[in-house]
C-alpha cells in the first residue's frame, strides 16, 4: 500500500495510537502539558541557555521544525506518490526552517526584531497593533500592513485559501505534517459545522474589537484612563484566551483525540477571513458526474471535517470557506472524481448555491 501512496486507507484504524484509545489520550495530556509548562513557566528557558538559545521560544521553534521534518517523512511515505503533496510538503518544512527558524535567529543574533515573515496579522495578532508598528523597523511594519491588507486577501482570491493554510502558515503546516496521522478524527457532524461558524467568526470580531480598540487608545494618547485599562486588558485576554490556549494548548494538543485542525477550523481568525475571501474566488472542488461509488474515503480524510462524499454524490461542485485544499480528498478518491481547480469561469455552481460570485 505504500507504494500507492494511500497506506492510511488499510492501517488507519488498525494503530492504536491513531484511534481514541488510552494512548492517545495519554499523548493529548502529555502535548497539552508541554505547552502549558511552554506558555506559563520558565521550565524550558535553562534548556534554551544551555543550547545556546536567545530564548525559549527559540527552543520551541527548533522542537517545532524538527517535528515538522519528521512528520513530514511519515506524511510522504504514505502518500509521497502524489507530485502536489511533494512540493507542497516541502515547501511547509522549508518555510518553517528558513522564515519560522532560521531567519528569526538571525535578525536576533544580528541585534534585528526576531521578526516571523511567514505570519500575519490577524493570525499574528499583535502585528497591526500600534505598540508593535512603532517598534518595528519601517520596511517591517510596512511588510505587516502590505502582508495583511494585500498579500493575504489577494492570495485568497486567486488562489483559494490554501496558498497559506496548507502551504504557509506554520500552525497549518504542523496539522500536516505532525498532525497527519489523526486527519480522520475531525468530526463531520452538522453539530460540529454549526459549532465551527459561530466560534470562528466569534474569534475574527474579537480581535477586530481588541485592534480597534488599541488604535483608539493609540490615537488618543493613552489619556483615557478607563479606556486604556479597557483597551490593555482586551488585549491581555486574547492572547492569553486566543493566543495561548486555544492556538496552542487545545488547538495542537488534542490533534490525537479531535484531529489537526481544530485550531485552524474552530478559532482561526486568519482562516475566517480567508474563508470570506474564498467564497468570492476562483478557487473550487470540481466533482466529475456520476463517477462517485460513495465509499466514504474523501470526508473520512478531509482535516476540516466537510462531508466531501455528499457534494460528490450530487454531482455538486463546490466552494466551503473552511476548505484548506490539501488536497487529500482527490488523493484518496479511488476513481478520480475529485479535483482542485482554481478558475474564473463557469461559476454557476456558486451562483446556483447563493454564493457570492465575481465575473471577470
Amino acid at each position: 500500500m505504500y507504494a500507492q501512496g494511500q497506506d492510511g486507507l488499510m492501517s488507519t484504524y488498525r494503530s492504536a495510537w491513531r484511534t481514541r484509545s488510552p494512548r492517545t489520550y495519554a499523548l493529548s495530556a502529555l502535548i497539552i502539558g508541554l505547552y502549558c509548562a511552554l506558555y506559563f513557566t520558565d521550565v524550558f528557558e535553562p534548556i534554551a541557555q544551555a543550547l545556546h538559545l536567545r530564548n525559549k521560544w527559540f527552543l520551541y521553534g527548533t522542537v517545532y521544525s524538527i517535528l515538522m521534518i519528521g512528520g513530514g517523512l511519515y506524511f510522504l511515505k504514505a502518500h509521497g506518490n502524489s507530485r502536489y503533496h511533494k512540493i507542497r510538503i516541502a515547501v511547509n518544512v522549508a518555510i518553517q526552517v528558513v522564515l519560522g527558524l532560521s531567519l528569526p535567529y538571525a535578525m536576533a543574533f544580528f541585534g534585528h526584531p526576531d521578526y516571523y515573515f511567514s505570519y500575519f496579522w490577524p493570525l499574528k495578532y499583535d502585528y497591526l497593533m500600534p505598540g508593535t508598528l512603532n517598534y518595528l523597523p519601517w520596511y517591517l511594519a510596512l511588510y505587516s500592513v502590505v502582508g495583511a491588507f494585500i498579500i493575504v486577501p489577494f492570495g485568497a482570491l486567486f488562489f483559494g485559501k490554501r496558498w497559506y493554510c496548507s502551504w504557509v502558515c506554520g500552525c497549518g503546516a504542523l496539522a500536516n505534517t505532525f498532525g497527519d496521522p489523526w486527519r480522520h478524527m475531525t468530526s463531520t457532524s452538522t453539530e460540529s459545522w454549526r459549532f465551527e461558524k459561530v466560534s470562528i467568526y466569534a474569534v475574527l470580531v474579537f480581535i477586530l474589537v481588541a485592534t480597534a480598540m488599541m488604535f483608539g487608545d493609540w490615537f488618543g494618547g493613552n489619556q483615557i484612563g478607563w479606556f486604556h485599562e479597557t483597551a490593555e486588558w482586551t488585549k491581555y485576554i486574547y492572547g492569553f484566551l486566543v493566543g495561548s490556549i486555544l492556538s496552542g494548548v487545545i488547538g495542537t494538543g488534542v490533534y490525537p483525540i479531535l484531529g489537526p485542525r481544530i485550531w485552524c477550523r474552530n478559532f482561526c481568525p486568519m482562516a475566517a477571513i480567508l474563508g470570506i475571501t474564498q467564497k468570492a474566488g476562483r478557487f473550487r472542488i470540481a466533482v466529475k458526474p456520476d463517477m462517485c461509488i460513495s465509499c466514504g474515503n474523501c470526508s473520512t480524510y478531509c482535516e476540516m471535517g466537510i462531508d466531501v462524499r455528499a457534494y460528490a454524490q450530487q454531482n455538486e461542485t463546490f466552494t466551503r470557506s473552511s476548505c484548506v485544499g490539501c488536497g487529500m480528498c482527490a488523493h484518496v478518491c479511488p476513481r478520480g472524481v475529485l479535483k482542485l481547480e482554481n478558475a474564473w469561469d463557469e461559476n454557476t455552481d456558486k451562483a446556483n448555491a447563493g454564493q457570492l460570485t465575481i465575473e471577470f
